[in-house]
């Protein structure tokens, strides 16, 4: 038995109890057992905000010149780097909740043989969005590696970046797995992937939220751009009231996401 199956199987669950939940982490070590040679496939979805970074870095950043923060200058490396880094967060746990879960609920049914034991639906629905949620987190980490190598972290208060991805990896999650229960097949990945590249590119990752002028609501209704500046803040150490703001729009869509997506689990596995 390896080390990590038998963290897992220690895990105290019997307080989930009241909630409907008796053993999600079980899911959590199907995934690590299925993974553990697969490593390249969970890591996969990090290289390509590494890669935009990189390419701010090599040429991009010297056209565009500083960016203003918290009313100090930085240079545009540094303004983008958080914001690539909450977008990798976001892919981790957006990826791990859409198409892996599809190929389980509809394809592999490994939900199926998970309700002949003593696991139920809201057991699968939280293991899953945790894992998704973990995928992410291993994505922020490595992303943090890269720009305290690169200079691009200011302070210690950077470190606080990691639990703010967990919170966009949590609510990315829970709407990946609660938009995932709707889809029909395969065709409609291409939805999630015609939704990603816009929220990506206008969640204020490339550009001051003031560069959208009378639009700026439009990017405020994208929950990366309140995980994006999250982590800016955290990688500035700067810290002011909205940000209390930004982190309850997460944790609410996150707990409203996570219910209904049980909901329909539940729903689709009892029929």
């Amino acid at each position: 038995m390896s080390d990590t199956s038998i963290v897992l199987r220690i895990i105290p669950v019997s307080y989930l109890s009241g909630l409907g939940l008796r053993r999600p982490h079980r899911m959590i070590e199907r995934h690590v057992m299925a993974y553990r040679r697969q490593w390249l496939i969970v890591v996969s979805g990090f290289f390509e905000p590494l890669f935009y970074l990189l390419s701010m870095r090599a040429g991009v950043g010297d056209l565009v010149g500083d960016v203003s923060v918290a009313g100090r200058s930085v240079p545009y490396d540094a303004f983008v780097a958080p914001a690539l880094m909450a977008s990798s967060a976001m892919n981790g746990a957006i990826f791990d909740s859409t198409g892996n879960v599809l190929h389980r609920l509809k394809y592999a049914r490994i939900y199926d043989a998970a309700l002949a034991t003593p696991m139920g639906p809201a057991d699968v629905a939280v293991g899953e969005i945790s894992w998704a949620l973990i995928r992410g987190q291993i994505y922020a980490i490595g992303f943090l590696a890269v720009m305290a190598a690169m200079g691009l972290t200011e302070s210690w208060w950077s470190l606080m970046a990691l639990p703010v991805c967990a919170l966009i990896g949590l609510t990315f999650a829970s709407i990946g797995f609660l938009g995932t229960t709707y889809m029909r097949g395969w065709s409609d990945m291409e939805i999630v992937n015609t939704l990603m590249m816009p929220l990506f590119l206008f969640s204020a990752t490339f550009f001051p939220i003031s560069s959208y002028g009378g639009w700026a609501w439009v990017v405020q209704l994208s929950p990366l751009y309140h995980g994006v500046a999250l982590v800016r803040a955290c990688n500035a150490g700067v810290w002011t009231a909205s940000l209390v703001v930004h982190a309850l729009v997460l944790l609410v869509i996150s707990v409203v996401m996570l219910a209904w997506g049980s909901r329909r689990i539940d729903r689709l596995l009892r029929r």
